[in-house]
């Protein structure tokens, strides 16, 4: 296997399964749902500092956070935690998984006449790509998405994904998820780019 300049030769799994944004002001800020709590404590952190107004989380219900009826609740009461007025949050509370996450914000957005250029999407480090990219397929193609990520309570990060089993076998998984999700669409969304 050719190992790339001065690393290691698994380092291409490592840059593309990790984004990371250069951040600018957005329109909103949205989050997959998950019970890592870390994931508002970004975008609160966001909200203040005025990289945009507004956060759509997205998540049901998680047998994991049994006292709260969805993903998208328990966050909240992390952002009311940390003083974030509620108006400033939308959920939505029945997605079961990332793909389900990106169809329903999307969904919701449109109901609430939302005008969108840029998103921030907030995730674990680990989900990013997988996230990224669908949300991307989900939303307008002229939507443009800066990432930023946290770690989550695994501590996986791309410096040390392949230093434990459970490392490696969660952004493995992600790489099986990603051909998953993607394999029938790949075709379909490059017609409708170019049909446009």
């Amino acid at each position: 296997m050719e190992k790339s300049k001065g690393g290691l030769p698994f380092d291409f799994i490592s840059d593309f399964i990790f984004v990371e944004s250069e951040l600018v002001p957005s329109d909103i800020i949205l989050i997959p749902g998950s019970d890592c709590k870390e994931l508002m404590i970004r975008a609160v952190e966001l909200i203040n500092s005025k990289m945009a107004p507004l956060i759509l989380v997205s998540g049901g219900y998680n047998q994991l956070i049994p006292d709260f009826r969805s993903e998208s609740e328990y966050l909240l009461d992390v952002a009311m935690d940390k003083g974030l007025s509620r108006d400033v949050v939308i959920l939505e509370e029945n997605a079961k998984n990332t793909f389900e996450n990106a169809v329903f914000s999307w969904n919701l957005i449109k109901s609430k006449k939302l005008s969108l250029a840029n998103c921030i999407l907030v995730c674990k480090e680990y989900h990013s790509r997988r996230a990224l990219l669908t949300y991307q397929a989900r939303f307008p193609s002229n939507i443009r998405f800066f990432v930023s990520t946290v770690e989550d309570y695994k501590g996986i990060n791309k410096h040390n994904w392949y230093v434990s089993e459970v490392g490696i076998k969660t952004v493995m998984n992600e790489v099986v998820k990603i051909g998953s999700y993607f394999k029938e669409e790949i075709r379909p969304i490059y017609e409708s780019i170019h049909m446009d």
